[in-house]
């Protein structure tokens, strides 16, 4: 298996993770999706790369999370290091430059927002950007990106100047890559879970993971969300 995976995280800690999900889920039941999201995010990419390739950029601390101690366990095998830098866009420069320095290239780079990630589709990401000598960017159905495979460190640079979770975040990534002389392949558009929408569409998607467990638990406490009723094949 070529180059390794960066896992962009944050703990799940009620009221801070997946906050836009409180809104139908509670604090409580946000955090425990995304903690559902993080352990299939992490499984997945652990089938895809063996320890050694595999690091995990973490904001907050797995022991105040939900499910901390499974996802304490899921990490074992994981380089985890602490997300650092002033906004979201320079923790991303800082956690790809980590992974090349820990793990090599090419550096797959998701975040826990996709937990109907298929590990197959992981490592031929890595292979097409190491036969393309340069970038991948996945665009997301909101506009932003759910991936970014980097071939060289320097290349996740431009993000610094990129505004994220904007509509136009994708395209401008894109464009940012190219104007620095690193024109990005097309990955496969991939949804997000950022709204209920969202989850509710995951979970359809991808019924047999932990994160569509934890949507139909919360759905049948409530008698208000829908569960996911169809199957279908993970990006």
């Amino acid at each position: 298996m070529r180059g390794s995976v960066l896992v962009m995280a944050k703990a799940p800690v009620p009221g801070r993770a997946k906050t836009r999900l409180a809104g139908v889920a509670g604090a409580e039941g946000a955090a425990d999706l995304a903690a559902a999201a993080l352990l299939d995010t992490l499984e997945a990419a652990a089938t895809a790369f063996p320890p050694g390739r595999r690091v995990l950029a973490l904001d907050g601390d797995l022991a105040a999370a939900r499910r901390g101690r499974e996802l304490a366990a899921a990490a074992q095998g994981w380089q985890v290091v602490p997300q650092a830098g002033q906004g979201f866009a320079d923790r991303l420069v800082e956690g790809h430059r980590q992974a090349h320095r820990l793990a090599g290239g090419p550096v797959v780079q998701v975040g826990m927002d996709t937990p109907q990630l298929c590990p197959v589709l992981l490592g031929d990401l890595a292979e097409a950007a190491h036969r393309h000598g340069g970038p991948v960017l996945g665009p997301a159905d909101d506009g932003g990106w759910w991936v970014l495979v980097t071939t060289d460190a320097r290349q996740a640079a431009v993000l610094a100047d990129v505004p994220m979770s904007r509509a136009d975040t994708g395209r401008l990534t894109a464009a940012a890559l190219a104007a620095a002389g690193h024109p990005a392949l097309e990955a496969a558009t991939a949804r997000d879970v950022d709204l209920p929408d969202d989850a509710e569409a995951v979970a359809a998607l991808a019924p047999g993971t932990r994160f569509a467990a934890a949507w139909r638990e919360l759905a049948s406490a409530s008698g208000t969300l829908s569960g996911p009723t169809s199957t279908g094949a993970a990006p």
